[in-house]
């Protein structure tokens, strides 16, 4: 099992009330991962081994996800599961529309300007609202926060991983 490419989807921060439900962080756009009876892996931060999870139940509570699992209905089983990433494998990705990405394919790509002046590598998404961050981490100097939006981010090549970018008066200061 450990073999299988991962892809996470959520992390479970903590339980919620005593019968089994966990608070999620989601790390998706396709809240669908969180539908009844799909399978998702619990890589917790004491197990090596992925644990498969059925999704018995799913609902939204303020910024959270919150999830029950199949043979897990009491706080003192889902407990250890506080702190594990919630992932999904290769084979249950979706395909995307032309112009959208999944975050690993963004995480590690290349930034340049449009003047082909490098900028950093991006370590990680955000996503505060409308569109998402992304962080460019820069050698020797704080990171970036790109917003992704047409104005600035003007190709993407996943094949290459670059990015290149057209910054907006004041984005790189």
């Amino acid at each position: 099992m450990s073999d299988y490419k991962r892809y996470n989807v959520g992390k479970v921060v903590n339980t919620h009330g005593i019968k089994g439900e966990v608070k999620v962080i989601r790390i998706t756009d396709f809240t669908e991962r969180f539908d009844k009876g799909n399978i998702l892996y619990l890589i917790g931060k004491d197990n090596d081994e992925p644990i498969p999870l059925t999704v018995r139940s799913h609902r939204t509570h303020k910024q959270f996800d919150l999830l029950t699992f199949e043979s897990y209905d009491t706080i003192e089983k889902v407990e250890p599961f506080k702190e594990g990433i919630l992932t999904i494998l290769e084979d249950q990705l979706h395909e995307l529309d032309e112009g959208d990405y999944y975050y690993h394919q963004i995480i590690g790509c290349k930034v340049i300007t449009t003047d082909e002046e490098a900028i950093g590598t991006i370590k990680e998404i955000l996503s505060p609202g409308a569109n998402d961050v992304w962080v460019v981490q820069r050698p020797n100097q704080k990171d970036l926060l790109l917003p992704y939006i047409d104005d600035i981010v003007k190709v993407v090549d996943i094949d290459n991983q670059k990015i290149i970018i057209e910054p907006m008066e004041g984005l790189l200061e």
